[in-house]
């Protein structure tokens, strides 16, 4: 008897062991998991899953650690603050810890954080003003980037962003530029002061499509957008995002503290220093009212120009505040009560196609018309063609959509078990659907690209902009407007009949055009002949090859001389290693030089363009400094690149004109940090050198 009970007590302890052994390893899979989004939602601001997967899986982690408090160690997710200091910003320790908030997401988990409060302070559950309990400040959770602001004699000194809670990142030359951000307060006062900054949901909206057309990847939501653009090495990249910010709280000094008791009175007070607050904050008492104001907010939050993903409730009386104290992570007198995702069910009707200036194409899903979230929706992006495959989208499918960052409507999932038993699994086109070009898939990336370059009029109008531009062929008199007016009425398709419009003007008599004129068509044929000469570099880059910036351009044309010669190369079976053997142009860059140079339609058009005009020879650089875009600038370069060496970096940078030094210095003009910079960026900081990240180095080069 004893012996059976033996055998059975160590299988048992055998299947005790294994079990913990599979909580272990479900535990170790979350944590991973959950660090690994964490990397890419604050450090890289580009999140790969939607809140609701993470905030799913983050609360499946905390069941288990709170089932297995053995289980649970100090660096785990859920027992530390989410956030990185960026090595690229100067380090600052913060005067007090910056905290996330613990989340609620039902009413239930709302009750729970109320009773855990009257559990904590016993002993104001049987006074008479058991009520302050009860009362708390709220306000909406703005999903942006929260940051300290500190201030000196009432002049604001430095600015930070939150980082890993413990220590924040220096970004105060950036906090400056935030819209109606105090730079001096009225009153010469010591003060740091906390809040969130963010980007309005119609400057997210244009930002996107700015950055689409710019071939640069997309922002998920104006969180993302808003974090992206304060950590930023370029204070006017910052300044041209014009971020917005809400401030939601105060370190208070002793004197301060004295005359303000309440999180209500600290509001006002920030307020009427002329900071910007929540308008929309209240002060509830019990359940029923936070109930109540929860769902006005929920109700509302469509309505507001800045994007919500909850709302905050704050005991409002300080001194409380300061005897509950905090975890690890979360203050304990604070929850975020967050909203549910919004999604919807609805069918695939048809996926089309959206061709891009550049050539992409993007599947699109034609849904029926659903309600999510207060817009209705009938289309979503499908991204790509690997988005479609790893997914299995098809036409007839019942899909979950949601609303990114409640803007941009995206297909989430499929139901498999409502697929039609016909469905068929979707194949992207290869032949462009609006001029039957081939399609390739883009090397660099995901995309599939249309190689119908000048002859695919979904393409056309935004290369005839370029052409036109500035810094390209500079034909004054021919912008956006004009351009599209006159390419909707057949007057012109390709830059040839930019440069005929005035011999064919006896057939359009553009000057009796509406609104248009007799001196506004003298005007624009006088720009069009001025134009007539140019420059070989100058001529390559308005012809928008892929990849060819100005910058490529000018060494495409130094290194060949001449458009015949760069086209007999290109069409020699090495002619793409032969492209890419020029000083600063790669093998991807080469290839999409050669494609344009053999392409049929594209020869036919330059022959075209020459005899109209008079391409002249790229003058070589003396590369001392005297001629190019950096001419006379000195420049350094600090940190890892990743595109290229420093030494490739630092020629490069000599061809464009500059001089390159070796150390920081008040003579420095530019200095340019790739990653892991050391004390050269905080020294080039405190000079008030102009600091550029490889992204906007990049741009020069085109």
């Amino acid at each position: 008897m004893s012996s059976n009970n033996t055998g059975a007590s160590k299988a048992n302890e055998k299947q005790l062991q294994l079990h913990d052994l599979a909580v272990i390893a479900e535990m170790e899979q979350l944590r991973g998991w959950i660090k690994q989004q964490d990397y890419y939602y604050y450090q890289e601001d580009a999140p790969k899953v939607s809140d609701a997967e993470y905030d799913a899986n983050k609360k499946k982690l905390e069941n288990l650690e709170r089932q297995h408090p053995k289980l649970v160690n100090s660096t785990s997710p859920t027992q530390i603050v989410a956030g990185v200091v960026d090595e690229k910003f100067a380090k600052v320790k913060h005067s007090v810890r910056m905290m996330s908030l613990n989340n609620a997401f039902t009413m239930k988990e709302v009750e729970d954080f109320a009773e855990r409060l009257k559990n904590a302070l016993p002993d104001l559950r049987t006074q008479q003003n058991h009520h302050i309990l009860e009362t708390f400040w709220c306000e909406p959770k703005v999903d942006g980037l929260s940051f300290v602001a500190i201030y000196e004699r009432g002049k604001l000194v430095r600015g930070l962003t939150r980082g890993d809670g413990e220590y924040g990142e220096d970004v105060t030359a950036n906090l400056k530029t935030v819209v109606d951000m105090p730079l001096q307060l009225k009153d010469p006062l010591n003060l740091e002061v906390r809040g969130e900054v963010y980007l309005p949901k119609a400057q997210f909206l244009q930002f996107n499509t700015q950055r689409e057309q710019q071939e640069l990847p997309l922002f998920a939501n104006p969180r993302n957008a808003a974090a992206g653009s304060l950590r930023q090495l370029d204070e006017n990249i910052t300044r041209s995002r014009k971020l917005h910010y809400f401030l939601w709280g105060a370190v208070l000094n002793q004197e301060q503290s004295a005359n303000i008791t309440t999180q209500q009175q600290m509001m006002g007070y920030l307020a009427d220093l002329g900071f910007i607050t929540q308008r929309h904050s209240c002060l509830c008492s019990g359940l029923a009212q936070l109930q109540e104001w929860f769902d006005h907010m929920q109700k509302i939050r469509h309505s507001l120009n800045y994007d919500i993903d909850g709302v905050v409730y704050k005991l409002n009386d300080l001194r409380l505040q300061e005897k509950l104290g905090a975890t690890s992570k979360a203050p304990r007198f604070s929850l975020a009560h967050k909203f549910a995702a919004e999604s919807a069910i609805t069918k695939i009707r048809a996926i089309t196609i959206q061709v891009g200036r550049t050539g992409a194409l993007t599947p699109v899903a034609e849904l029926e018309p659903v309600n999510c979230g207060g817009v209705l929706i009938s289309r979503a992006t499908l991204h790509n063609e690997d988005e479609i495959n790893r997914k299995d989208f098809r036409v007839g499918d019942t899909v979950v959509i949601q609303r990114a960052g409640d803007v941009i409507p995206q297909v989430v999932s499929v139901n498999l078990d409502s697929r039609p038993r016909d469905s068929e699994p979707y194949i992207m086109p290869k032949y462009c659907p609006v001029c039957a070009s081939p399609v390739v898939k883009d090397p660099e990336g995901a995309a599939l690209r249309c190689t119908g370059g000048l002859r695919c009029s979904a393409q056309v109008m935004e290369r005839l902009r370029h052409f036109v531009s500035r810094n390209a062929m500079n034909i004054d008199g021919l912008g956006e407007a004009l351009i599209t007016s006159f390419y909707n009425d057949g007057i012109i398709k390709t830059p040839v009949d930019i440069m005929t419009l005035q011999e064919c003007n006896h057939k359009l008599q553009l000057q009796n055009r509406p609104g248009f004129g007799e001196k506004s068509a003298l005007n624009l044929f006088e720009a069009i002949n001025k134009a007539r000469q140019v420059r070989l570099g100058q001529f390559l880059y308005a012809l928008g090859i892929r990849h060819v910036g100005e910058v490529t351009a000018k060494l495409l044309a130094k290194e060949f001389g001449t458009l015949a010669k760069i086209i007999e190369v290109a069409s020699l079976p090495d002619g793409a290693s032969r492209i890419a053997a020029v000083y600063g142009i790669g093998i991807v860059v080469a290839n999409s030089i050669r494609q344009f140079f053999i392409d049929p339609f594209n020869l036919k058009l330059l022959a075209e363009l020459q005899a109209q005009l008079e391409i002249q020879e790229e003058a070589p650089d003396s590369g001392t400094g005297q001629s190019g875009p950096l001419a006379g600038k000195n420049i350094l370069f600090t940190g890892t690149l990743n595109k290229m060496s420093r030494e490739e970096a630092e020629e490069l940078a000599q061809q464009l004109g500059a001089k390159v030094l070796s150390g920081v210095s008040k003579n420095l003009d530019i200095l340019v940090v790739g990653e892991k910079a050391g004390s050269k960026l905080a020294k080039a900081r405190a000079l008030g050198v102009e600091i550029w990240d490889e992204e906007k180095w990049g741009e020069l080069l085109g």
